[in-house]
């Protein structure tokens, strides 16, 4: 393939809106007949680069060819006519109509001499059956309307709408993840063998596994930019990942590598078990004997899921970690640029306050300037909320202390509070967690309670346990106290906390005492051994 003309070339490519850059000098090209898989971040300009080659967007700068020829395409019926299908995330069905309906919309099989408001129906059935069986679906799902779909069936249609045409280019954006695991395996050897028959493919997916499995080529962007078009064969998944995250930091490459070897396989696992289940229940209803075979084959499930649930709470413990490095990169850099190159700006228009020569100018500049000192309070606001700077500098104790008297002053509701003298720095991650623990719960406390009085307490135990309570003379909720209905009632604080308390590894007691209020008591186990795993 390396010999022959080549299906398409992208020279330079960018594309700005605005002043803000979605994709930046990419260049590439390709055979007929290769796949070509395209990687990078959310943001990274995957569906932009997408849209570009499909006309749904046109370029700002660079150079486009098909099949030698520049082109500039300005409509999706446009690269249709040039063969260039898409199957895309934003992609849409009309709800109304069927399944084979949708595939054929605004390309319905007729005769020469036939109107498209006589179409040949029974081509099209067929035909939309034989191209669904690649994803096993049954012979009479050409006949749902689209508005009985699942996510996963509404994809399978999206993919057929872009198959059934001939094409000599098929572009598919991230179209694994809404469909099942045998499903996916299934859309692969479709890949491969419309790559058999020269037709070329570019897909997108956040499961290099895949990417590994089916393409010639990985292009790698990052941040809108080009960083890599790699022969899949002389490329690895770990060199791969660490031009995805833009570092060979060992800390930021390896939980990324992590979650996609973890969540591959638990996909795997969880389409095996669904598959095993309805063998049994086959099973179970043709023979009553294989009653200890069920109960055998249930407890080997219940042994997978609990697996499953770990790696899925590591996963999570890894999520909350990067969120909260996010959060402290985005505090930082509000304060550093933009709140400083605000307060520059308003150091200017006192400048100029003070030498404009009339009146109106001085009070409109005066103005202004409020306005931009409000803007950046709110923003400071805005930094303490996504990383306090009180919890890096001075600890735990300290940025509770700052929390409660805050969130006091704003709610007008008294917090008695009661913190450890000896309780000292904690791990980082510990006090992060902690921290976001208490906001929660004085969130939900605002949001719920109708209470005037809080006591918070934040004590060391005699066995190094960490103790928080925190107790309101508010409403209360009505026993028995479950979490599911918390959750339907919109007590997300409450539900947030037991999830941060159990990835701690620790425990949660809700009570409403007879007096009134609500009481929350939790105990988190010091140290964590688990914790610098996050």
């Amino acid at each position: 393939m390396e010999g022959s003309a080549k299906l398409l070339s992208v020279n330079n490519v960018s594309k700005y809106y605005g002043l803000v850059a979605a994709l930046v000098g990419v260049t590439f090209s390709m055979s007929p007949g290769e796949v070509l898989g395209v990687v990078g971040q959310r943001g990274a300009g995957k569906t932009s680069l997408f849209e570009l080659l499909s006309g749904s967007s046109t370029p700002t700068a660079g150079e486009i060819e098909v099949c030698g020829k520049r082109v500039t395409l300005h409509s999706a019926a446009q690269a249709q006519r040039l063969g260039i299908e898409a199957a895309q995330q934003s992609s849409q069905l009309a709800d109304n109509l069927s399944v084979f309906q949708n595939v054929f919309l605004g390309r319905e099989l007729s005769g020469p001499w036939q109107s498209r408001l006589m179409p040949r129906e029974g081509e099209m059935i067929k035909a939309a059956r034989d191209l669904l069986d690649v994803f096993n679906m049954p012979s009479n799902f050409v006949f749902e309307k689209i508005s009985n779909l699942s996510n996963e069936q509404r994809q399978i249609v999206i993919l057929a709408r872009a198959m059934i045409r001939p094409s000599k280019l098929l572009l598919l954006d991230d179209p694994l993840a809404a469909l099942s695991f045998e499903r996916q395996k299934h859309l692969l050897e479709y890949i491969k063998h419309l790559s058999a028959q020269n037709i070329s493919v570019i897909i997108s997916s956040d499961d290099l596994k895949h990417i590994f499995t089916v393409t010639d080529h990985i292009l790698v962007l990052y941040q809108g930019s080009q960083v890599a078009f790699s022969n899949t064969t002389e490329s690895t998944p770990r060199e791969i990942v660490e031009l995805i995250v833009g570092s060979k930091r060992q800390e930021q490459v390896t939980p990324v590598i992590w979650a996609i070897e973890n969540y591959h396989a638990a996909q795997k696992q969880a389409e095996e078990l669904r598959n095993a289940q309805r063998s049994l229940r086959q099973s179970l209803q043709a023979q009553d004997s294989l009653n200890r075979q069920l109960i055998e084959k249930l407890r080997d499930q219940v042994e997978a899921l609990d697996r499953l649930n770990q790696a899925l709470q590591e996963a999570n413990r890894r999520s909350m970690t990067e969120r909260e490095a996010e959060r402290k990169a985005l505090a930082r850099e509000l304060h550093d640029q933009v709140i400083q190159d605000l307060l520059s700006y308003n150091y200017l228009l006192e400048e100029a306050e003070n030498v404009a020569g009339e009146e109106e100018q001085r009070i409109e500049l005066a103005r202004i300037r409020d306005g931009i000192r409000q803007v950046v309070s709110s923003l400071r606001q805005i930094c303490s909320d996504l990383r306090p700077p009180t919890i890096d500098n001075h600890g735990l104790s300290a940025a509770i202390r700052s929390l409660a008297h805050q969130w006091s002053d704003q709610n007008n509701i008294d917090i008695q509070l009661k913190i450890d003298p000896e309780l000292g720095r904690l791990p980082e991650t510990i006090e992060l967690s902690v921290f976001r623990i208490i906001q929660e719960g004085l969130s939900n406390v605002r949001k719920h309670a109708k209470a005037t009085q809080v006591k918070l307490t934040l004590l060391r135990t005699p066995t190094a346990s960490l103790l928080v309570k925190m107790m309101d003379n508010g409403k209360g909720i009505i026993k028995p106290i479950n979490l599911a209905n918390l959750s339907d009632e919109k007590h997300f604080g409450l539900v947030g906390v037991s999830e941060r308390v159990t990835l701690l590894g620790g425990t949660m007691k809700v009570s409403s005492p007879r007096d009134g209020g609500l009481e929350l008591v939790i105990e988190i186990p010091s140290p964590y051994p688990s914790i610098e795993s996050l």
